[in-house]
């Protein structure tokens, strides 16, 4: 698929912003973000991590939805171990509450985000996936955390996030073992959503990217923004949260209008 001309609606300044390991393009309202490192297997450093802030903190108004891709053989095998050198423990914690910042800003935006994923998706490239929305895997995939093996532990959210896609055990045996995961297993366990055919990933991501983006913006809202929220809480509060999300989505104009065409026999029924 050619990368179309980005239009003149804002999106020329956050190129300029980003640095030269992120790329980014428009297709209509959905952005694609994508890892510019292959030669470095996509490695996450400081400076990716900082345009990856850039962007989800202040996207073109107008922007629905993003596919988070990569170029090359891989999605990110992690960090970019030079970033480390001898840093103290106060330092150590900065640079780890960086990346939570980061990746909070992608989980929590106002931005449903799809990841596609190939080779490796490893140490900090999971963490990262796992900020997304969406996971969509080709066969390459595999996925890991080695990072016990180099003396360290995860810094990038990979202790909160990666447990809530496979659970506790997996967690830490990938964590103690090194086990590495492929695709299959990765779709078994959760961490992809969908699991394509070689080279597939990106055109079903982006595909899903423009199914989510035509959703109307206050379910979109209410789905990023209260339904984690919702499942990390007590039944009862979560019902509550559930019941006002539902009344504040309803009562939109684009929602009434929506609900109106398909009582009328206007719109698609789900099949």
């Amino acid at each position: 698929m050619s990368e179309p001309a980005v239009p003149d609606t804002g999106e020329e300044e956050v190129t300029t912003l980003l640095p030269r390991s992120l790329t980014v393009y428009r297709d209509g309202p959905v952005a694609v973000l994508r890892l510019a490192r292959p030669e470095k297997r996509n490695a996450l450093d400081d400076t990716t991590v900082l345009g990856l802030e850039t962007f989800f903190t202040a996207p073109p108004a107008d922007v629905r939805a993003v596919v988070l891709d990569a170029e090359g053989d891989h999605f990110s095998a992690g960090l970019d171990l030079s970033e480390l050198g001898d840093t103290d423990a106060v330092t150590g914690v900065e640079h780890s509450r960086f990346w939570h910042r980061v990746f909070d800003r992608i989980e929590r935006g106002r931005l449903p985000v799809v990841a596609a994923l190939k080779g490796a998706v490893v140490g900090g490239g999971l963490e990262l996936a796992s900020a997304a929305h969406v996971r969509v895997a080709e066969p390459s995939a595999f996925y890991a955390l080695p990072e016990a093996r180099h003396g360290i532990f995860v810094g990038g959210g990979g202790s909160v996030r990666v447990p809530r896609l496979i659970g506790l055990a997996r967690t830490t045996d990938l964590m103690l073992t090194g086990r590495v995961l492929d695709a299959q297993e990765g779709q078994q366990y959760g961490i992809s959503t969908y699991l394509t055919e070689p080279g597939g990933a990106f055109a079903q991501a982006l595909e899903l990217a423009q199914k989510i983006a035509a959703n109307p913006p206050a379910s979109t809202y209410a789905v990023l923004q209260a339904l984690p929220r919702i499942a990390a809480s007590r039944d009862d509060e979560g019902f509550l949260l559930e019941a006002l999300m539902a009344a504040i989505t309803s009562s939109s104009g684009e929602a009434q209008e929506r609900m109106s065409a398909f009582l009328d026999g206007r719109a698609g029924k789900v099949r």
